[in-house]
């Protein structure tokens, strides 16, 4: 059975979740790839604000294609998270509560979660089409230079992740391996 949740997300939310929970995610969450975390985590740096108040918001990594006529968003599949590892801690510092992508996190990420109160949910690959049709609305938000990269808010209706890493330090990743070396072939 899958836990529905709401955004934005508060502690209680993320310390709820645990590594392999099936989630619908409903509400407002935002669009960053490679190229918007870095310039986010730049203007950070230079003491410059970032054009989204990030406390309890989650981010998806995806760069959705443009969308034909009568669709709102073309295809949104995940991209690989742990491309985003290392601008990671200073969004988590300004209260990020939760990231969506595809594959593994590093070791310092999933620390970083414990510490933080964040949560890292993986959406499966390959289904963007599918994964479109949970996106309601999309609207742009910064960095519009960036083309598919750009920052956008999008608005999503019981939108499908696992929870891939969560507060105490369960990953499925590793679980997933453990299970896996158990069988005897």
């Amino acid at each position: 059975m899958e836990k529905k949740i709401r955004t934005p997300l508060t502690d209680e939310v993320v310390e709820s979740l645990r590594a392999g929970d099936k989630v619908l995610i409903t509400g407002y969450i935002y669009t960053a790839r490679d190229a918007a975390h870095k310039r986010m985590v730049e203007a950070l740096e230079r003491g410059e604000p970032i054009p989204v108040d990030l406390r309890g918001q989650v981010i998806y990594y995806v760069g959705p294609t443009p969308p034909k006529p009568g669709q709102v968003i073309g295809s949104a599949g995940p991209t690989t998270a742990s491309r985003m590892d290392k601008y990671v801690e200073p969004l988590l510092k300004l209260g990020l509560k939760g990231m969506i992508g595809k594959g593994r996190r590093s070791t310092q990420v999933r620390e970083l979660l414990k510490t933080y109160k964040a949560v890292y949910f993986a959406a499966v690959g390959g289904v963007a089409v599918l994964l479109s049709k949970h996106i309601k609305s999309s609207e742009l938000i910064a960095y519009e230079d960036l083309g598919t990269e750009a920052i956008r808010k999008l608005y999503v209706e019981d939108f499908p992740v696992i929870v891939a890493n969560d507060v105490y330090g369960g990953d499925i990743f590793e679980e997933g391996i453990k299970k896996y070396a158990k069988i005897n072939i």
